[in-house]
């Protein structure tokens, strides 16, 4: 299996949405898909896995932001972002060994 990186985000705001914490973010590289496995890191430690829960442009649901854009994201079961975090996107791969 290989991990391939899809996209990052960096958390510039936080604003609370219902039952949780919305991360507003500017995608740096990449898009972010929703429903993709994703990581949030802090100064280069990784603090939780996950998965992409909601992902939201202005007051609409989207499937994906490509970079240079804004979006709100929430990573499903983590509420404790902090400006500066970065959350990754990413898939895992399955390949076959070449002989």
């Amino acid at each position: 299996y290989r991990e391939n990186k899809v996209g990052a985000a960096e958390v510039r705001q936080t604003f609370p949405l219902g039952k949780g914490i919305v991360a507003g973010c500017m995608i740096t590289e990449g898009k972010i898909l929703r429903d993709s496995k994703a990581r949030v890191r802090r100064k280069d430690e990784v603090i939780f896995d996950g998965k992409v829960g909601t992902l939201k442009r202005f007051k609409d649901d989207v499937n994906e932001v490509r970079a240079g854009y804004e979006c709100g994201i929430r990573v499903s079961n983590f509420n404790d972002y902090k400006e500066g975090d970065v959350i990754e996107c990413f898939e895992i791969q399955q390949f076959q060994p070449a002989l």
